[in-house]
């Protein structure tokens, strides 16, 4: 084994970047848990600076020559896992940088806007289900958790890799929007049509926001469609990575 010890300073500062967006943003690294995860970021050309893995916990070989591979007891790595039952495989990527000049659209073009999501399990979902349906693009607009947080990154899959998620303000956003002729629906429960009733065939960019707020003024302001989703019980919301797979299978079923 290369690591066996609790206090080794690598181990201690993997810790640091994992549970700190501070650490995280000042190395310029973050960490892919995850043998699924890892493959899927491999597959999309990311290279990791560090593979580690306990021989002990591995059940899937994973099959990488490019970075550097340190061996862990199982001991050591469950203590820089964030996960309950670690299959043995994380890596240290540089963090990845994705700019709106990378965004390749497609005919008719199809991006999410997920404004000011703040929990990471809805964001990785929102990311899952965008790659599901082909999502050209993810705007995370005002964002209130770490697009780059292991718990993101193991909610979508690995989803994160597969598309551009630029993180940009919202005016710019509507600006890019704009200039690409792209109209903007908005999913707000004060709407009066209905998600289903709305042709969503041309190119649009689909707005969603936190779950206890919904989307801000500005995106409302900003809407050229607004629509809501029926809720026939007695809440008023639905989880927001819910409502936005519903709309985004609603546009793939229209375009289909």
């Amino acid at each position: 084994m290369d690591i066996t010890s609790l206090q080794n300073p690598k181990i201690k500062h993997i810790v640091k970047l994992r549970e700190d967006k501070r650490q995280r943003q000042k190395d310029n690294l973050i960490l892919v848990e995850g043998f699924d995860e890892l493959t899927l970021a491999l597959s999309c050309g990311f290279v990791p600076q560090t593979l580690l893995t306990s021989p002990e916990l591995v059940t899937k070989q994973l099959n990488f020559s490019n970075a550097d591979t340190l061996t862990l007891s199982r001991n050591v790595f469950e203590k820089i896992s964030h996960r309950e039952n670690p299959d043995g495989w994380l890596g240290i990527f540089s963090t990845p940088k994705f700019s709106l000049d990378q965004i390749k659209l497609s005919n008719p073009a199809l991006v999410v806007v997920a404004e000011s999501i703040e929990k990471p399990g809805n964001l990785g979902a929102i990311l899952r289900t965008a790659d599901a349906c082909k999502v050209d693009a993810v705007l995370v607009c005002d964002p209130r958790v770490d697009v780059w947080n292991p718990n993101v990154i193991r909610a979508s899959r690995g989803a994160v890799f597969t598309m551009p998620v630029v993180e940009i303000k919202s005016d710019e956003a509507v600006t890019w929007l704009r200039s690409k002729k792209m109209r903007i629906l908005s999913a707000t429960p004060s709407a009066q049509e209905n998600y289903q009733q709305v042709d969503m065939k041309e190119s649009i960019a689909i707005a969603v926001g936190t779950e206890d707020k919904g989307l801000s003024d500005y995106w409302m302001q900003e809407a050229d469609i607004k629509v809501k989703i029926p809720m026939l019980g007695k809440v008023n919301s639905l989880n927001v990575s819910i409502a936005t797979a519903l709309i985004l299978y609603e546009v793939i079923r229209q375009r289909q």
